[in-house]
């Protein structure tokens, strides 16, 4: 019965890890602007460690039109990039 127990919880713990590891990290940011016809956005942002990038400001893509409705000037965000076809996009805001 120990054995099932430990078992268990061996494969808890591995699920976990493996989804820590696919879980996107959020940055925080300031929206500087947004250029809707363009889909792009300039944010304001701490450093991106999943990019391996320091705090700066620069232009991202966005793709998705309902990420684009949650982005005004000025309000603080918490958002996730990764390069989608070479290209820095932002793919979730909260």
């Amino acid at each position: 019965m120990k054995s099932i127990v430990k078992l268990t919880l061996a494969s808890v713990l591995a699920l976990g890890t493996a989804y820590g590891a696919l879980a996107q990290e959020f940055t925080k940011a300031t929206v500087k602007k947004v250029d809707a016809k363009a889909k792009k956005v300039t944010l304001i942002h701490e450093e991106l460690k999943s990019l391996d990038m320091p705090a700066m400001t620069m232009v991202f893509r966005v793709q998705d039109d309902a990420i684009l409705e949650k982005l005004k000037e000025g309000a603080n965000v918490e958002f996730v990039a990764e390069r989608v076809n070479g290209k820095l996009t932002v793919t979730e805001v909260k």
